[in-house]
């Protein structure tokens, strides 16, 4: 009766209100009035014989007959009946919200929202319409909108009859977004399809920009376990441009506008914690309820907006989400890129696929008849009239828009990688310039020089085996972690904090907590500028340091909740760190320092102690905060049992107490005095995990790094051998847990194999070797009868 939308409204409004879900009230005009509506005024014989030679291939047929069509239905009277009876019900609401209360107008057809059919975008909505002559112009331009060309298109794509889908009108309440802030929120993680986050985007003004992708906004991640518990598990929060906001317009003819937002509000996020929060909580409870009705898991793809008057959030609407959801979970694909070229502009990936093809620059809709099948679209952004030429591109690039933005949920939905908020893609790309876009790499899409060399491995997971060895994984890109998640594991046996530093936070940590310092000598504007720059959400610059170190760990530990999740301390050399924004005034020089200034030493000298505690005041957030108490901590090169009571000692001064909310400490098996004295080592940590990277160096006297004795490093030498055998030996004989994490058995099945027979309880790997390296362990243990 009243189409996918306005009944989910309904719905909720009926049924959420009750649970503190908050939407703003309003009413539907059915299907049954369009119907009566094109009938009685003729309008359906002259719509089937406008579109009876309609070619949706041949754009300028398409968009003759999609004009054509609607001119017919603005021409058109609605019955006097109908007319009253709108203006009526808009009455009930003046009486509620206030005279002349402004509403959005919204098309719901009802076909909309089908498990397999989003049909997002495809009619138009009229936002701040205000008093019964705008209401029922704004009614006949939304029933006209059901034949937009793209709507046209895309219901013949999904074989739907024209006269099938009918059209209901919504009326709601406006929120005064244009004085907060609105957005996207989905209870999915909409790239992977990991379900159990609810992922946030936000920007101000009217959501409308966010929906269209006209500005590239904040993105959140909430992990909705610990959520449920009671914590705080905010586990991402990425700053976006915000460049600019939709706000009412008070005369002229339109009744919104885009203005710019200032350099103030483009530098802080457009909701705080307890409204991210709060906004989680609710997705919980739509998709918990739409669950519930379906009888089995339902994620949802809602539209909120908070109110800039009265400080209050209200959700707009809520639909089914149509991508993720469907996707055949037994079966893992993954698009891997063969080889690297230069890369010409990067921006927020969608989706993990790659494509290849010929440039083509499009600035406006109305040239898209010269785009050809199996071009890659790059253009500012999109909205629902580019649909016709996205469905026939090899990708998709654009300048503008986050992922829930138009062009990122038609992509999905279409299965064609694209990559968004590139900011001067249309400048950096020239037509008929041939790329390669991937979007397989993680968060960060790339465009490449070239038609690049790709593959796409199918593995059916329901046929790899199981295995008694516990098979972890190594993983360090939190960006790839949701989707990494689906290879079956155990857990993560090392979570490195490297990639989050260098990638999340850039900054040395003694430049953060000396900032002040820094700040008074002029000499060091430039660094200042930087660190500024990248710390724009935080007055308190350590806290920026600690708030990004917990979220990138945290997202690692939420995407393998609740197994075990193993994070190895910070394992810089200082040849790394000085590498890091301000690190040149805090590292000392060294001429070896793969075996100088790094691991457990840092964590209790005087020079780096401080920078530590941040990296304990994180693991305690993401612990506590976050409840992730799956994390545990793992210290680096310990040279000595006395090193490791010290770094112990610092972690329970700073809230990492051994022991307490099972919390466990385990060190790096990766120098010889670590399998000479691991007796004495056991008695102070939980387990071991082999390093074999560094105990092949030290056991064989080579310098990992140099070249020059590069063929005598192999990690399956007899002497490294005998070393594991001999620490695995011993850790077994203390009752200690004992894995690895070292690249050998990533690298060569057969160490893997001879770990197994050394009775190893749990190996980690590279993902990409994950598959292949259980099947060869399943095979060993049925050998060994295990």
């Amino acid at each position: 009766m009243v189409g996918g939308k306005n009944a989910s409204l309904g719905e909720m409004y009926r049924n959420l209100t009750l649970k503190g879900v908050k939407i703003p009230n309003g009413f539907a005009v059915t299907a049954h009035a369009y119907r009566e509506f094109i009938e009685k005024s003729g309008l359906k014989d002259k719509i089937r014989e406008i579109l009876s030679d309609l070619d949706t291939g041949n754009i300028a047929n398409l968009q003759e007959r999609g004009a054509k069509v609607r001119s017919a239905i603005l021409d058109a009277e609605l019955s006097d009946e109908l007319k009253q009876t709108i203006i009526e019900a808009y009455g009930h609401m003046c009486e509620q919200y206030g005279e002349n209360t402004d509403v959005a107008v919204r098309s719901s057809a009802t076909a909309e929202d089908l498990p397999d059919a989003s049909f997002a975008g495809q009619q138009d909505t009229y936002l701040n319409i205000k008093g019964p002559l705008q209401l029922i112009e704004a009614s006949k331009k939304c029933i006209a909108s059901l034949f937009t060309d793209r709507a046209i298109s895309y219901r013949v794509d999904k074989g739907f009859d024209h006269f099938s889908i009918a059209l209901s009108i919504g009326v709601q309440k406006m929120v005064r977004s244009d004085k907060g802030s609105a957005g996207v929120m989905f209870s999915i993680d909409t790239e992977s399809g990991f379900k159990d986050v609810a992922f946030i985007t936000a920007a101000y003004g009217l959501g409308e920009n966010v929906v269209q992708g006209a500005v590239n906004p904040d993105e959140y991640y909430v992990f909705k376990p610990t959520l449920a518990q009671g914590k705080r598990p905010i586990i991402s929060k990425t700053l976006g441009s915000k460049e600019l906001k939709m706000i009412y317009t008070t005369g002229g003819t339109k009744p919104t506008k885009n203005i710019p937002t200032t350099k103030e509000e483009q530098e802080v996020f457009a909701l705080n914690e307890d409204e991210i929060l709060s906004l989680a909580k609710w997705a919980v409870i739509i998709e918990d309820h739409y669950s519930a009705k379906a009888g089995h898991h339902k994620p949802m793809d809602m539209e909120w907006a908070k109110d800039g008057v009265s400080g209050e959030l209200f959700i707009v609407q809520a639909r089914p989400e149509t991508v993720q959801s469907t996707k055949n979970r037994n079966v893992l694909e993954e698009f891997v890129l063969n080889e690297k070229s230069k890369i010409l502009i990067e921006g927020g990936s969608v989706g993990a696929k790659i494509g290849a093809g010929d440039v083509n620059v499009i600035k406006s809709v109305q040239d898209i008849g010269n785009f050809k099948k199996g071009q890659v679209l790059v253009t500012d952004m999109t909205d629902p009239d580019w649909e016709p030429i996205m469905k026939i591109a090899a990708a998709i690039v654009t300048n503008r828009g986050g992922r829930t933005c138009h062009a990122a949920i038609i992509s999905r939905e279409l299965g064609i990688p694209c990559v968004v908020g590139c900011k001067t893609a249309t400048e950096a790309l020239k037509t008929g310039q041939q790329v390669t876009v991937s979007c397989a790499e993680g968060d960060q899409g790339a465009v490449y020089e070239g038609a690049l060399k790709f593959e796409v491995k199918t593995t059916d997971l329901s046929s790899v085996p199981k295995t008694k060895t516990k098979i972890m994984m190594n993983v360090g890109t939190p960006s790839q972690a949701f989707e990494q998640s689906f290879i079956p594991n155990d857990g993560v046996g090392l979570a490195r904090e490297e990639f989050v530093i260098n990638s999340y936070i850039r900054i040395h940590p003694l430049a953060l907590l000396k900032y002040d310092e820094l700040k008074k000598d002029d000499a060091h504007m430039g660094l200042i500028h930087k660190i500024d720059e990248l710390t724009s959400t935080h007055k308190d610059k350590t806290q920026f340091y600690i708030d990004k170190l917990s979220e990138g760990i945290g997202t690692i530990a939420a995407a393998y909740y609740p197994k075990d999740v193993i994070v190895r301390l910070s394992d810089f050399k200082t040849n790394e760190y000085v590498n890091l924004i301000g690190g040149h005034l805090f590292e000392p020089t060294e001429d070896n320092p793969m075996i100088g200034f790094r691991g457990a030493s840092r964590y209790y000298s005087e020079a780096f102690k401080d920078a530590f505690v941040l990296e304990c005041r994180a693991l305690k957030k993401v612990r506590e905060d976050f409840g992730l108490s799956n994390v545990k901590i793992m210290v680096p090169f310990c040279r000595t049992v006395e090193e490791g009571r010290k770094v112990i000692d610092i972690m329970r001064e700073n809230g990492l107490v051994r022991g307490e909310n099972g919390l466990e400490v385990y060190v790096m098996a990766e120098i010889p005095a670590n399998v000479i004295l691991v007796d004495e080592f056991a008695d102070i940590f939980d387990g071991f995990s082999i390093g074999t990277n560094d105990l092949t160096q030290l056991a064989l006297g080579v310098d990992r790094d140099s070249e020059l004795v590069a063929h005598v490093y192999d990690e399956r030498n007899e002497a490294v051998k005998r070393l594991v055998k001999r620490v695995i030996q011993g850790a077994k004989a203390k009752g200690r847990k004992i894995g690895i994490c070292g690249q050998a058995p990533s690298d060569y099945p057969e160490f893997a194999q001879f770990l197994v027979e050394c009775g190893i309880d749990s190996i980690s790997l590279n993902p990409d070797t994950v598959i292949k390296t259980r099947i060869a362990i399943a095979e060993t243990e049925k050998k060994l009868g295990k």
